[in-house]
């Protein structure tokens, strides 16, 4: 049986990126391609007021980074926030990125706001809190790709923490079997992210952006939060593995 994943995408590539990179909904169908459990997407930008049917559903909902903040009180923001708590409350699957991590959080009773310890950029250690068995593959830790100035800094009540670090404690949670949210990027290559450092040079200061471009030598893992995901949505699916 295929998984079908509606992707909510909260942004827009920069313009210079879009040529190569096209869209984050893409980088998202490009990274679910290269893991073992098959899925279709559909993609969706509510930046832009796009969002399913009623007529549509899916075994998962995603929602993507973005530039914005996700404590903001844009109006694209308040809608999505009313449709995702909807989505909750029927007992949906929802996963969250970045933005999509801490709007989340901030949704179901946790806190994020702009970050003391400035901005993360490049690739980011994390220790493993806890490891069900939806995380397969086990890792003893885990590297992703970042880029944030904002963090949930409380979890949801009922949230339990699964990955943390000094710089980022509250780094990934899952709530029961039907939010799982990861502040890193899973989708995001080794050039995008360089791409945006150099963008963002300016703005970082030279010693973060010199930090980051260096940390870009390191490997990430994800494929492997791609797989975690699929897996964490299959569970409980007839014929599907966990």
């Amino acid at each position: 049986m295929t998984l079908r994943i509606c992707i909510l995408e909260t942004d827009v590539l920069r313009p210079e990126l879009v040529d190569q990179y096209q869209s984050y909904g893409k980088m998202f169908e490009q990274l679910f391609s290269r893991q073992p459990i098959a899925a279709e997407f559909v993609v969706y930008n509510v930046l832009e007021g796009s969002y399913p049917p009623d007529s549509e559903s899916f075994d998962a909902y995603l929602v993507t980074g973005s530039k914005a903040d996700s404590f903001a009180n844009d109006p694209w923001i308040e809608t999505l926030r009313a449709y995702l708590l909807e989505r909750y409350q029927r007992g949906d699957k929802i996963l969250g990125v970045c933005f999509g991590h801490q709007l989340l959080a901030l949704l179901l009773g946790g806190k994020a706001e702009r970050a003391a310890q400035g901005w993360g950029v490049g690739t980011h250690n994390y220790r493993i809190a806890e490891q069900p068995e939806w995380m397969t593959p086990a890792v003893d830790d885990l590297t992703l790709l970042i880029s944030h100035q904002d963090q949930v800094t409380a979890l949801p009540e009922n949230a339990r923490l699964i990955a943390s670090s000094d710089f980022c404690p509250h780094a990934a949670y899952a709530i029961e079997d039907q939010v799982l949210c990861f502040q890193g990027h899973p989708e995001f290559i080794h050039d995008y992210s360089r791409a945006l450092l150099d963008i963002r040079q300016q703005h970082l200061g030279e010693q973060i952006y010199q930090q980051g471009v260096a940390s870009l030598d390191r490997d990430h893992q994800g494929d492997v939060v791609a797989e975690w995901m699929m897996r964490f949505v299959a569970r409980g699916r007839t014929g599907e593995p966990v």
